[in-house]
């Protein structure tokens, strides 16, 4: 990427962090959900199925995966709303990369998921959870985590695009939740019956999680699974990033 598509690019960035100013509870909101979500089920739900060791050590991994999955709203919904108000047709009209508003919206989503990782890793160090592989370990999970992010928000963007609306926005959303949750997440496959526990260990998401465990020093933790939580993001990328650039390219024909 050159020069000047790098300084456009983080030009778009900080026009979308310059809305996070403009509308903090929007954000405040992305950070407190997944909170909400690893309290009511280490707490209220508990107790995974199949799960030896300390639960908590055992769902915080997992719900740090499943954050990287929900949230894509946001940035679809920006995208679409950017089309619809025609954003998107005057900045193409200025002398700036191709690419480089979608580059920034990708960045500052990238930025948030950051934040959300290291919120929702206090909250699991203040409920007890701990991460016991070391400096280098935690690092390489917290990598694995950006990436499945990174590939998830490719998909949300070329979705966005193709759903065109704000209003479709949702719909699109709503097949988020079947892959997060369908995963190991919150209880192991072998102790789901047989065919739900063969499509939670397909579920690319499921092979973020448990390298991540791994890497953590928990419960439920397998090394052989970081090779494809690695390769799992890189191929969904290989496929949604081209596909989002084609279609924002031909947005202008």
């Amino acid at each position: 990427m050159s020069t000047y598509a790098l300084i456009d690019s983080w030009t778009m960035t900080r026009r979308e962090l310059a809305h996070w100013a403009r509308q903090p509870v929007q954000a405040l909101i992305g950070l407190v959900f997944p909170v909400m979500l690893l309290l009511m089920f280490g707490y209220l739900v508990g107790g995974g199925r199949g799960v030896a060791g300390d639960y908590v050590d055992f769902l915080v991994p997992g719900m740090l995966a499943l954050t990287m999955a929900f949230g894509l709203e946001g940035t679809m919904l920006a995208v679409t709303q950017d089309l619809n108000k025609g954003v998107i047709d005057r900045f193409r009209s200025l002398p700036m990369a191709n690419g480089a508003v979608l580059v920034g919206r990708a960045a500052a989503d990238m930025l948030q998921s950051a934040l959300g990782l290291a919120v929702l890793t206090g909250v699991g160090y203040a409920i007890g959870w701990r991460a016991h592989g070391g400096p280098g370990a935690f690092l390489a999970a917290v990598a694995l985590l950006l990436l499945l992010r990174f590939a998830m928000l490719w998909i949300g963007i070329h979705l966005a695009m193709v759903a065109g609306r704000p209003e479709m926005v949702q719909a699109v959303q709503i097949l988020v939740w079947p892959v997060g949750f369908l995963s190991n997440a919150f209880a192991t496959p072998d102790a789901m019956p047989g065919w739900l526990g063969t499509a939670v260990e397909w579920n690319p998401m499921s092979h973020t999680v448990t390298a991540v465990r791994d890497l953590f020093g928990g419960p439920g933790g397998e090394p052989g699974h970081i090779w494809a939580a690695v390769a799992w993001p890189l191929a969904l990328l290989a496929v949604f990033f081209p596909l989002a650039v084609r279609r924002f390219a031909r947005l202008s024909r």
